[in-house]
């Protein structure tokens, strides 16, 4: 049995169809089992990350785990991992990723790396689908608006993410490994919206906000300064790590990974 953390979410929901499809037993945790939609063969079951003491029924009989580094709503950082993950040894779990923040280790990923259990790092650069935070402005204007439009990035298909996590749950040869997951090619927000475009058959025009504007922007949604500072060193200052394209999924997943055009292709409607 392998528990998925997260199991809604936009990795989660796509690692638990791929763990279902492949034939292994899954259990999928949700706040909300009431509301979950999952498929066929998937055990469904409530608990709350923020509330260790909830996880009893969800680890138990688990063999594997899959965690996350945040929990609730408004995905505030997870601080019971060590915990969680005592709970998860004396319950039998013998292997665990979990899906980094960020490249670098945080104090989940360290409690991760304490545990004694045999772990994996999965960390993906961005996801193509925070390209989804245009939809409105491309379907009214024809649009994007966005600030440093010439940077590269080496963003990652979710399903991408998912493969090389089901992988590393499912074979040996993945422990203390840290796969960082990248997509096939490093794309600019001017060369996206063109691809974008093309999926949808008309222009996709691209207007670049100023450093102040995407910082207003982001004070406007609630976010704080030290936030705000991070996106703004990502998005204007990407690291290295953020701009290069490794073979990580054909290496551990055994496929190319997904262009963005794909990714394009099967969001389209969201556009229109």
């Amino acid at each position: 049995m392998i528990l998925v953390t997260g199991a809604t979410g936009r990795v989660g929901s796509r690692l638990v169809g791929l763990l279902a499809g492949a034939g292994h037993p899954v259990r999928a945790l949700t706040r909300r089992p009431g509301a979950a939609r999952f498929p066929a063969g998937v055990e469904v079951v409530g608990g709350d990350l923020a509330d260790p003491g909830t996880l009893g029924p969800a680890l138990r009989g688990a063999a594997a785990l899959h965690l996350i580094t945040f929990a609730g709503d408004d995905q505030a950082p997870l601080e019971g991992a060590p915990e969680i993950l005592a709970a998860a040894a004396r319950a039998g779990v013998g292997r665990v990723t979990v899906l980094m923040g960020s490249v670098e280790p945080g104090p989940v990923e360290r409690a991760v790396a304490g545990s004694g259990l045999e772990w994996t790092r999965i960390a993906p650069v961005e996801f193509m689908s925070n390209a989804l935070q245009w939809a409105d402005s491309v379907r009214s204007e024809g649009v994007v608006r966005e600030g440093a439009v010439d940077v590269p990035g080496s963003t990652v298909h979710e399903e991408d993410i998912a493969a090389v996590a089901a992988a590393a749950l499912t074979e040996g040869g993945h422990a203390g490994a840290t796969h960082v997951v990248t997509g096939p090619q490093a794309l600019t927000v001017r060369d996206k919206a063109r691809i974008l475009g093309e999926a949808l058959g008309r222009p996709v025009r691209v207007e670049e906000l100023s450093v102040e504007e995407l910082q207003e922007g982001w004070r406007a949604e609630g976010y704080g300064e030290d936030d705000i500072a991070f996106f703004t060193a990502m998005t204007t200052d990407r690291p290295e790590a953020g701009r290069t394209v490794l073979p990580t999924v054909q290496q551990v997943a055994g496929r190319p990974p997904r262009t963005f055009a794909d990714w394009a292709g099967e969001n389209a409607a969201a556009f229109r």
